[in-house]
């Protein structure tokens, strides 16, 4: 490294951000500034590393919000059409819509867990082996699946763990990139291989260099992050996050917001030192991947926590059984929860601020809730829980 490199380091790694401006680039990131337009549905879902997919229609709402004019069926057709989406577990061993184009890099990622039934664990790695053999060239409900897995095997208990367990005996050829989901046969679940589904081969990478990458895209969506938030965000440790964050050597940086330690990647330094508030307010889904990718994890982990949730917040958004609420989002900061019903064409949606709501967040709360009954063709609106003038 040369002197002048040496300096530049040195005045980038001494920034001071505010988490006004931290938030601000945040959400221009994330596409809840500026909305994307349709055509770009492919590339919001990179940007921010996946969609939460353990309900679709949360998914779906989770494109809403950031892309403007998104057709009802859009991603309907990206996933069982056009094949340009593909459904699979994947971090933290919970339901994702990743680019197939990218499948590659995050199987490749993925393969690396060592927490989640993929070592030491003799009998699921038949199992595993099992499900791919069996998916390969084929779409298989649960129950197929079960009877192909039990004569490939000859284990009627593994044939019954596909059949009666929901997901995590098959989460391990998830990872490994031997099964993702195929289009529904009505309410029946279908899976088949990704090679299978994708129409080509998985471009796998080495296993560091895909950690790397998946290191590079959560810091690009969700920085200034911590080490801890990395690590619960990918599903590991805090030291396996640590050896993340190294591996990516000096395209991050560490800086200081409010007070917090934090890392960014240096490429994104300066425009995140710039970066102002524009007054936004948006409707967040039920397991929107912004509430995932900054709030995910132990209340206590991160200070992260208390600044965009404020105290005591916590178990309006976090139930104990794994539900994610839908939330009110002023400014990067979470500020209530809303909810929405649909009957007989008409919506109904109702806001639940923490506290008093500035008038302008109330207006585009309102405009927000105008946008999603067009969006799910309503013909009437209800919308309660707060004045627009107050």
């Amino acid at each position: 490294m040369t002197l002048g490199d040496m300096n530049k380091q040195r005045e980038i790694s001494a920034y001071s951000l505010s988490w006004e401006q931290a938030l601000a680039w945040r959400m221009k990131r994330n596409r809840l500034v500026e909305r994307a337009a349709p055509s770009d549905l492919l590339s919001v879902v990179s940007q921010i590393c996946g969609l939460h997919a353990q309900l679709m229609s949360t998914a779906e709402l989770s494109l809403w919000a950031r892309i403007e004019g998104l057709g009802r069926d859009a991603l309907q057709e990206k996933l069982w059409k056009h094949r340009t989406l593909v459904k699979l577990w994947a971090m933290r061993g919970t339901l994702h819509v990743l680019p197939s184009e990218e499948l590659g890099v995050w199987v490749s990622a993925l393969s690396t867990y060592t927490n989640r039934g993929m070592t030491g664990h003799p009998k699921l790695d038949v199992l595993t082996e099992a499900v791919g053999r069996a998916l390969e060239g084929q779409v298989l409900t649960r129950e197929e699946l079960a009877l192909e897995v039990e004569q490939i095997t000859g284990v009627r208990s593994l044939s019954k763990l596909v059949h009666e367990s929901w997901g995590w005996p098959l989460k391990p050829a998830s990872f490994r990139g031997r099964l993702c989901f195929a289009a529904g046969d009505g309410t029946r679940v279908r899976f088949t291989a990704p090679t299978t589904w994708i129409r080509d081969e998985i471009n796998k990478r080495d296993w560091g260099d895909a950690l790397c990458e998946v290191t590079r895209r959560f810091l690009a969506a969700y920085a200034p992050a911590t080490i801890e938030d990395l690590a619960r965000w990918w599903g590991v440790g805090p030291a396996r996050g640590k050896r993340m964050l190294a591996a990516v050597g000096e395209e991050a940086v560490q800086i200081d917001v409010e007070g917090q330690p934090s890392w960014v990647l240096k490429r994104d330094m300066r425009e995140m030192a710039s970066a102002k508030s524009a007054n936004t307010a948006r409707l967040l889904p039920a397991f929107d991947p912004w509430v995932i990718g900054t709030l995910i994890g132990k209340p206590t982990a991160s200070r992260c926590s208390e600044v965009l949730l404020g105290p005591g917040r916590r178990a309006h958004i976090f139930s104990p059984q794994g539900w994610v609420s839908p939330a009110l989002l002023v400014n990067g900061r979470i500020a209530g929860v809303w909810s929405h019903a649909r009957e007989s064409g008409r919506l109904s949606v109702k806001i639940e601020p923490f506290g008093e709501l500035p008038a302008w967040a109330g207006t585009q709360f309102q405009a927000e809730a105008e946008r999603l009954a067009e969006f799910l063709d309503c013909k009437a609106l209800s919308f309660t829980g707060v004045s627009p003038q107050a």
